[in-house]
């Protein structure tokens, strides 16, 4: 055996394995750079355009998952793989996939339905899915929610396409609804004119719809009156803190008695 020309031929080949393993390291860097260059340039062309957020991004994540794919492509043909067999491979691998992950391509079709019927925008304050926040981003399969507590929350788009959605930014204003407890000593009426006297002068009360303070229910401690004044969504929890301390502040400067349940104890015959 010519030990010679053997070790030629190996170093021939792993010479050039290595000029194609470095070449495909260089046109993935490189790919990678371009790819994020271009979703960044038409990203930026859509919101130039005045685009909605929610569609730009959107559309940013497809043409970023199209680009890898055909990049992938083209390093797999620089060794030498026949991509029109591997794009046959890979519609077997779809199928297969779709079969096994159903729940994935529900979730696909689903943030589809969600950028075209716009139940909700990034941006706003929303319920869906079981989750409360501000919706940070709908991608492909999950949309990204910021709870109140400032945690990124991912919620399946299949989840909350087949759930209801409350979208607290779209109307104007919101009502919060806290509540009044009275001793029975208390005059209502009085109560109630002191408690929209201050309501009156909380920031970012709207006056029209004109704060509710009414009677809800009775409780053995005395009547109880809902107190529900209107404010945008940005509000909510400003207005919200702001009431409770008016109605601390309002029944303690008026001297009202602190509720108490009465009782009536009858002994028998």
């Amino acid at each position: 055996m010519d030990f010679h020309a053997v070790g030629q031929v190996a170093v021939a080949m792993i010479t050039q394995v290595g000029l194609r393993i470095l070449g495909a390291i260089i046109l993935w860097v490189v790919g990678r750079m371009v790819i994020s260059v271009i979703v960044r340039l038409v990203s930026r062309s859509l919101t130039m355009r005045h685009v909605d957020a929610t569609i730009t991004r959107y559309l940013g994540n497809i043409l970023g998952v199209i680009l890898n794919i055909g990049l992938a492509l083209a390093i797999l043909s620089l060794f030498g793989v026949e991509t029109t067999t591997f794009a046959a491979l890979l519609a077997a691998a779809g199928v297969a996939i779709g079969v096994a992950w159903g729940g994935l391509l529900s979730s696909f079709a689903a943030g589809a339905f969600l950028i075209v019927l716009q139940p909700f925008r990034v941006g706003q304050f929303i319920t869906a899915g079981g989750v409360t926040g501000t919706v940070k981003e709908i991608g492909l399969f999950v949309t990204a929610i910021d709870t109140l507590d400032n945690v990124r929350t991912l919620v399946p788009n299949s989840k909350i396409f087949a759930d209801s959605i409350q979208n607290f930014s779209t109307n104007p204003y919101r009502r919060v609804e806290l509540v009044a407890q009275l001793d029975h000593g208390v005059d209502h009426r009085e109560a109630t004119y002191r408690l929209k006297e201050r309501l009156a002068k909380i920031r970012n009360v709207l006056p029209e719809p004109e704060p509710d303070v009414e009677i809800l229910t009775f409780t053995l401690a005395g009547p109880v009156l809902a107190v529900r004044p209107y404010c945008n969504n940005a509000h909510y929890w400003q207005v919200y803190f702001d009431t409770n301390r008016a109605i601390r502040e309002a029944f303690g400067e008026a001297g009202f008695p602190a509720p108490e349940q009465h009782f009536a104890v009858r002994s028998g015959a």
